[in-house]
């Protein structure tokens, strides 16, 4: 695939992010084809020419279509890019894959585990399409209007398929947008699902009115134990220093465009979990993977204390302030044991 070919993509999925993508790729020339499960939001996308749900007053490029049936959106495409929540990944490959022919080649912006089985989305994407498939997986420090809107920003394209990873960077990249490759896919998703954690443990800190200090130190720590379970993976250490480890986490544990951070400022705050889901009216990610990583945590026998402290928040009724006082209550150990 040449750097400066003009290529037919489908995007799956047209939440925030998923739109966002869609707008950058056919902005970059390519035309894109964007699906969504919802027919009555794909209706009112198509007359307003923007996503007024996720995101107002942005219009969409000439080259983006919107599509309500998955098939309308692959038509003369090679290269899929699922955007989907991650307890909506295996659904979407369970409908895509009966629409694959050889040549299709998978791409996923999702961050998060499986439910209930915690497992990474390249393992459910190889169990719903193959081991043969071309896979990469789409990462980095990025909110999505800012992407919409144009700003400069960076993400890393990991796939064990090098041309894949490749191809996708130049798709995605413009002189306001930077893509990496890399074949670290594990370290990739493990650092995309852990910060969304981290994110509410540093805005529940920031609703205590605990301060610059504490967040520092609670983004340090959390980055270390990002990195232990990821090595633990096979992941190699250094993914967590780059874009995909601690750029996505400092993104989304300092700026309130997080969801997940604003989630943990609320709790913070006292107030109750299912009231702060619904003001916020999107997927919470962070939620939902709280339980999945602490899960798979205790399988590898990794010790993540901040993680576990938002899990109990989240699902054992915990008070903030006794989860804080558990963390400081921790025996004394080395930094970098």
């Amino acid at each position: 695939m040449a750097e400066s070919s003009q290529q037919t993509l489908a995007v799956l999925g047209a939440g925030s992010w998923g739109t966002a993508l869609a707008m950058l790729l056919a902005r970059n020339g390519h035309r894109v084809q964007l699906w969504s499960h919802n027919p009555k939001h794909v209706q009112q996308m198509q007359e307003e020419r923007q996503n007024t749900r996720y995101l107002p007053d942005l219009s969409f490029p000439d080259k983006l279509e919107v599509f309500a049936r998955l098939e309308d959106s692959l038509y003369h495409v090679t290269d899929i890019l699922v955007v989907v929540p991650s307890h909506a990944f295996r659904q979407t490959l369970d409908a895509l894959k009966p629409l694959l022919n050889n040549a299709h080649r998978v791409a996923w912006a999702t961050k998060g585990l499986e439910s209930n089985s915690h497992k990474l989305l390249h393992q459910v994407a190889r169990e719903e399409l193959g081991e043969n498939r071309p896979l990469a997986v789409i990462s980095g420090p990025t909110f999505a209007r800012e992407v919409a809107q144009g700003l400069p920003g960076a993400v890393t394209v990991a796939s064990s398929d090098e041309t894949l990873s490749l191809d996708w960077a130049n798709l995605l990249h413009n002189d306001h947008f930077r893509a990496y490759t890399g074949n670290d896919v594990t370290g990739v998703e493990i650092g995309g699902a852990c910060k969304n954690v981290i994110a509410i443990a540093a805005g529940i800190a920031d609703g205590m009115g605990f301060g610059a200090n504490a967040r520092a130190a609670l983004i340090a720590r959390a980055l270390a134990e990002i990195t232990r379970l990821g090595t633990s993976l096979g992941a190699n250490e250094k993914t967590f220093t780059g874009l995909t480890g601690l750029g996505d986490l400092v993104l989304t544990c300092t700026d309130n465009q997080s969801r997940n951070r604003r989630t943990g400022i609320a709790l913070g705050q006292g107030k109750q979990l299912e009231n702060v889901i619904r003001e916020i009216g999107q997927v919470v990610e962070g939620v939902g993977t709280a339980k999945e990583v602490v899960g798979l945590a205790k399988e590898q026998g990794i010790d993540m204390p901040i993680t576990e402290q938002v899990y109990n928040v989240l699902y054992n009724n915990t008070a903030p302030q006794h989860a804080v006082d558990a963390l400081f209550n921790r025996t004394i150990k080395k930094e970098n044991d």
